[in-house]
């Protein structure tokens, strides 16, 4: 195929041959005059036809000084194809024999130091011997003449032929100009015409050197002719299909030739981005070191990314999922800290008190320092809010030296938020495990899953089945994430857990934890809260770091009794901030401000004292009784009052009270229907005598298996007219015989005692042990009563008449 626009791939020649004016054959006496020695140059991938014009870059050594050599003589050059075009440097033996006189017409120095020559080609001739190799070859030639036929009518009509098709050829390519076929009309001259077709048909170098080394010029027409006859039959063939083929051509193909022509253009321009991307994926992954499984998949999926066009909408989704892989922190682990006593110092500063929860964390680390590996184990933190169970969590991940995360739980109602999606739903994302693992970048972090026993639950599915498989340290070595496609190790992860209530937690996932309770804080520990945390952080959040300012226990103390009723520390963390904005005020507006905060400052920030302990302290008519209760903020007073009238002997429960709550005002109430006469209580009264039980604050829902004392000493208080003696409170339950069983929550329930200023206590012996697990600064004050029989209560509780 004719193609004058035909890019040269070799560094020699950068240009295929132009269109030249073209010149008459040689005469006898320019032919003697020519010399019989020449400079000898190799071509590489053309051939040098005479009288064609032909442009060439000189880059080696040999052709730039016998260029040089030509310029200085007659610039007569010999120019002969090379029959290995990759050969930088070749022998005589890897030339053609037979090459092209040539005559320099131009000579251009390039920018880069090369020379660019316009040379001509005016005659054949044939290396007879090369006389010299350096510095550049040197032959002696005899040169050829052209066989020309005589008047030949076949010959004309050969080179007719030549033409039609040479213009022919035009017209079916696409990549030669239409000006070409102009050309072609207008050249007279029959060896050029051979001749300038021969240099640019796209021909192979063997063919067109036999060409030149043909000297019948009829049978090198004929030559010719055969092999334009085949590039027109593979054009019209070409044509052919490609008009076939178009019509079948769809939107989405069209749209496939425009992405690759752009893919080129981006090639052009600095390579394409996909590409990149790929390239950073595979150059990222060299230094992974991750599981077999992981590199097979990773492995395909990059193979599988190769093969896609980022316009698929698969693309996207296989390009995260690996970017996904390349992200988690496989075998990354941070280093634990076994230093024990650093570690009991860090968790002393940041938390007061919670000497059990230390006491594990320090098992814990000792177990890893002589076992140097162990399962994570699964704690759960349950106690009420504001008590620093989070908090605690960061505090651990300081002490033993590993990143800390944290997940909220409360309200998750999707089990995909845990396990993630199927990649093949839109939107689809990661669990929160492993996203969460993703951006903390180590595989042993402590991480806290908060609120764990306020999970929802609905047609989405049972977050807390999902958790199953996570907090359970013979199982989460495997698990299992849908959108990774593969298992993860989070058997290093130290999980803790917490909640407000073991109740509200599924049976099955509640066997997994190993359960920790967090009771409330007394009000000695709350003044060192105070003094140590809370007031520091709210000086410098409120800018009086400067401010010298001092609050005494008492005023402390007073702030805790009298302005809050709670097992945390959170409401007077609050009040705490509340004084000092207070305190800002007065800084910011230049008055003086007292060194010492007193009592009257207090109530002059926070208002007036909103509890008081005269209710809990202070004698109460007759069937009247202070009941000690657990709830999920810890422990809480409550009363129970009952009183008589007229009736029938009914029984009416009011203040929103629940079944088990029923049950113990029924049960109390057949133990003294049961023992009346060992109280001095007429029969006949239960008979004429209604009965109602009320317990206060009736929008509060109250139920639990631990009021029945109280309601039985409430009623017998009622039915006897003995008052409950003062500063008294009780907790436990009983039986239709009267035995008294024990109840749970013991320390929030003394704590609320203590806060309420109660001195007695009645409950269950069995309750002793718990009391004996209780700090004893915690019980100063307070005397205990334990009991096992309802007589018991009743003799304790009930003052002489």
């Amino acid at each position: 195929m004719i193609d004058m626009l035909l890019n040269q791939n070799e560094q020699e020649m950068e240009f295929m041959p132009i269109v030249p004016l073209g010149e008459d054959e040689m005469d006898e006496q320019e032919k003697s005059s020519l010399p019989a020695e020449l400079p000898i140059i190799a071509l590489r991938n053309t051939v040098l036809f005479p009288n064609v014009v032909l442009p060439i870059t000189v880059a080696r050594d040999r052709s730039v000084k016998a260029i040089a050599e030509a310029n200085r003589t007659n610039k007569w050059i010999g120019v002969i194809a090379q029959k290995d075009s990759n050969n930088d440097d070749p022998t005589p033996d890897d030339i053609y024999s037979i090459g092209t006189l040539a005559k320099v017409v131009k000579q251009i120095k390039m920018p880069d130091g090369n020379v660019t020559l316009f040379i001509m080609g005016r005659m054949r001739f044939k290396v007879d011997a090369y006389i010299k190799t350096e510095p550049y070859y040197t032959a002696r030639v005899s040169y050829l003449d052209d066989v020309y036929p005589k008047k030949d009518p076949a010959f004309d009509a050969l080179l007719s032929s030549i033409k039609d098709y040479g213009e022919r050829i035009v017209q079916q390519s696409s990549n030669i100009p239409n000006e070409a076929g102009i050309v072609l009309k207008n050249i007279e001259n029959q060896s050029f015409l051979m001749h300038f077709i021969a240099s640019n048909i796209s021909s192979k170098l063997a063919e067109k050197q036999a060409m030149l080394e043909e000297n019948d010029i009829t049978l090198r027409a004929e030559k010719l002719l055969q092999l334009l006859q085949s590039e027109l039959q593979l054009l019209e063939l070409k044509n052919e299909i490609t008009n076939k083929t178009r019509a079948d051509i769809d939107k989405q193909q069209r749209e496939y030739f425009l992405q690759q022509q752009m893919k080129s253009i981006r090639e052009e321009l600095g390579g394409d981005p996909n590409d990149r991307e790929i390239k950073d994926l595979q150059k990222r992954a060299e230094d992974m070191k991750w599981p077999d499984a992981a590199k097979e998949l990773f492995k395909k999926n990059i193979e599988k990314l190769e093969r896609m066009h980022s316009s698929t909408p698969d693309y996207s989704v296989v390009y995260n999922h690996l970017d996904l892989m390349l992200d988690l922190p496989w075998a990354t682990y941070t280093q634990d800290s076994y230093d024990l006593k650093i570690a009991q110092k860090v968790l002393d500063n940041d938390h007061y008190g919670m000497e059990k929860i230390k006491d594990r964390i320090l098992e814990y680390l000792a177990v890893l320092k002589l076992k140097g590996d162990m399962k994570s184990p699964i704690l759960c933190f349950v106690g009420p809010p504001g008590i620093g169970k989070t908090s605690l969590g960061r505090s651990i991940a300081s002490a033993i030296q590993r990143k800390y995360v944290r997940l909220s739980l409360g309200g998750l109602h999707d089990e995909s938020e845990l396990r993630g999606h199927r990649k093949t739903y839109i939107g689809a994302m990661p669990g929160r495990i492993i996203q969460s693992l993703r951006k903390v970048k180590t595989s042993n972090p402590v991480f806290i899953l908060d609120e764990i026993d306020k999970l929802g639950r609905d047609f989405r599915g049972d977050p807390s089945s999902a958790l199953l498989e996570i907090l359970d340290p013979e199982q989460n070595n495997t698990f299992y994430d849908n959108y990774l496609e593969m298992e993860y190790d989070l058997s290093k992860v130290l999980f803790i857990a917490t909640a407000n209530s073991l109740s509200e937690i599924q049976p099955a996932l509640r066997d997994r934890l190993e359960i920790i309770q967090l009771s409330g804080y007394s009000a000695e520990e709350k003044v060192e809260i105070a003094k140590r945390h809370l007031l520091p952080k709210q000086k410098e959040l409120h800018g009086l770091t400067k401010v010298p300012l001092k609050f005494p226990d008492k005023v402390i103390l007073k702030i805790i009794q009298e302005y809050t009723r709670e097992s945390g520390v959170r409401e007077l963390d609050r009040l705490v901030a509340g004084m000092m904005r207070s305190l800002a005020k007065q800084v910011a507006m230049d008055e003086v401000v007292a060194p010492t905060v007193t009592a009257d400052r207090v109530e002059q920030a926070l208002g007036k004292a909103r509890y008081s302990n005269d209710i809990y302290t202070k004698g109460h008519p007759a069937g009247v009784t202070v009941g000690l209760a657990w709830t999920a903020v810890g422990g809480d007073i409550l009363f129970i009052e009952a009183s008589l009238s007229k009736g029938k002997g009914g029984l009416t429960l009011t203040g929103n009270l629940g079944n088990v709550m029923k049950e113990s005002a029924s049960t109390a109430l057949s133990y003294l229907r049961a023992h009346c006469s060992d109280l001095g209580i007429d029969s006949a009264r239960f008979d004429e005598q209604n009965v109602h039980v009320h317990v206060p604050e009736g929008a509060v829902p109250k139920d639990g298996p631990s009021a029945g004392i109280t309601m039985l000493t409430s009623l017998a208080s009622a039915f006897t007219g003995r008052r409950v003696r003062p500063y008294l409170a009780m907790t436990g339950e009983i039986t239709l015989r009267g035995q008294v069983l024990p109840v749970g929550g013991i320390k929030e329930k003394i704590l609320a005692a203590r806060r309420a200023g109660i001195k007695d206590i009645i409950m269950c012996r069995q309750n002793e042990k718990d009391i004996d697990e209780i700090n004893a600064q915690y019980l100063k004050g307070l005397r205990f009563h334990y009991v096992t029989d309802a007589s018991e209560v009743l003799e304790v509780a009930l003052a002489k008449k």
